[in-house]
């Protein structure tokens, strides 16, 4: 019998609950993670947590199927390996398919791509929480409000949108910039008043190579030297000009007015999108179950975070060898577009991996703890701590609720055990993208 077990039954004995009887709230078989069944305990700031492990487990479980099947699909257009190909996906795989596509650049190129890149984005899901919150306290007779406006929540990180109290960070005023000068980044596009060097796309005259030109000859692409006309940004950057898009500013500034969003840490409530942990308001204008569902509603936001596909925009020019050979051209630029589609997929993959298991976002902690330590954590508390939970479960729902814990945390563990190499092996391919 596992530690996590002993522990509960000697609770349930302590709480003279040994012999029970009789249905009492339930009869028939028990929740479980397993089955879908989530209504376990019958106590929703308890089951809330089931529900966030279920949606945990189904997150990695897909992350890692979607990534293997991009694989599998990559290895077969670049001659990997054939349709009846049956291993399975590893290091060696992803080593094999790197050298494949890497050796196409190199045969079919004229100093292999260029590609301007945008990572993914990845916030809690703030229509979850809210949700989670709302149902949370209708199971405890709360009388929920539906608010059709905007919600606000505490942000533990980053806040873009709304802050009702102080904003800080380094150029956490957004100002939105129709033209206009900029003294910060500019996140858009800059029309330039003077040559300079252009991070995104060149469109106007370029001093060096440009990667792309448009029917009137002017470059529209990568520029390897000094851009005159206008540079696209994918993230935001230093604009030597007018700026259309988003200025971020510092706050305080002469051009951060009240009208300005937040893109920094938020000392109140966010109304927006909220790049870390982020806490919902009470549903209900009286209720003293809010304060317990809030870390079920947080819970379940995390395991259902989201992650915004990245920007990839690849250019290239074909080598001699390839400049008359249509065919040619025809069949290497399918297989790019298929790299280019499912390389997004697997970038957006691992982010949402890493945000998972690591809290981590584009190399930077948001997440902390991480959705699977906060989630292992909170379940480990209520074994350790339990009497009080548990002598607030119907009597027939108890054994149901032993082997739920022990469930959750076994899968919380093996969740986290089973994807190290799929990191390593997004990690690695990641590389044809954004090495450089």
């Amino acid at each position: 019998m596992s530690k996590t077990r002993n522990i509960l039954f000697g609770l349930v004995a302590g709480l003279g609950l040994v012999n029970m009887t009789g249905c009492d709230d339930i009869c028939g078989p028990c929740g479980s993670i397993e089955t879908g069944n989530l209504s376990i305990s019958g106590q929703a700031r308890l089951d809330g947590f089931f529900k966030a492990v279920a949606d945990f487990k189904g997150a990695v479980d897909f992350i890692k199927a979607d990534f293997d099947a991009n694989i599998i699909a990559l290895a077969e257009v670049y001659g990997v390996i054939d349709a009846d190909w049956s291993g399975s996906v590893d290091a060696a795989l992803v080593g094999q398919l790197k050298t494949a596509i890497e050796a196409d650049f190199t045969a079919s190129l004229d100093g292999g791509i260029k590609v301007v890149y945008a990572p993914p984005k990845c916030e809690a899901n703030i229509s979850v929480a809210v949700e989670a919150q709302a149902s949370c306290e209708a199971s405890a007779e709360c009388e929920v409000m539906v608010d059709p406006g905007e919600v606000s929540v505490q942000c533990e990180g980053s806040c873009q949108g709304g802050c009702d109290a102080e904003c800080s960070g380094e150029f956490s005023c957004a100002v939105e910039a129709p033209s206009v000068e900029c003294s910060g980044m500019c996140e858009g596009a800059c029309e330039l008043s003077a040559e300079a060097e252009c991070s995104g796309t060149c469109r106007g005259t370029c001093s060096g190579t440009c990667s792309a030109t448009d029917a009137n000859g002017q470059c529209a692409g990568t520029c390897e030297g000094m851009c005159m006309g206008t540079c696209e940004f994918e993230a935001a950057a230093s604009c030597n000009g007018s700026c259309s898009g988003t200025c971020l500013v510092e706050q305080g500034s002469a051009e951060c007015d009240a009208s300005a969003e937040c893109r920094g840490s938020c000392s109140g409530s966010c109304t927006g999108s909220c790049t870390g942990s982020a806490t919902p308001p009470s549903a209900s204008a009286d209720c003293s179950a809010s304060a317990e569902c809030n870390a079920q509603a947080s819970a379940q936001a995390e395991a259902n975070l989201e992650c915004s596909p990245p920007s990839l925009d690849i250019s290239f020019a074909f080598n001699a060898e390839l400049m008359g050979d249509v065919a040619g051209q025809a069949a290497f630029s399918a297989r790019l577009k298929e790299l280019k589609v499912r390389g997004a997929a697997i970038l957006q993959g691992t982010a949402k991996l890493k945000a998972l298991i690591d809290g981590e976002v584009n190399g930077e902690v948001v997440f902390s703890p991480s959705p699977l330590a906060n989630l292992t954590a909170e379940m480990q508390g209520f074994v350790t701590g339990g009497v009080e939970i548990l002598g607030e479960i119907p009597k027939g729902r108890i054994t149901c609720v032993i082997p739920a814990f022990e469930e959750a945390i076994t899968a919380l563990g093996q969740a986290g055990a089973s994807v190290g190499g799929t990191i390593e092996a997004q990690a690695s391919f990641a590389t044809i993208f954004t090495a450089g």
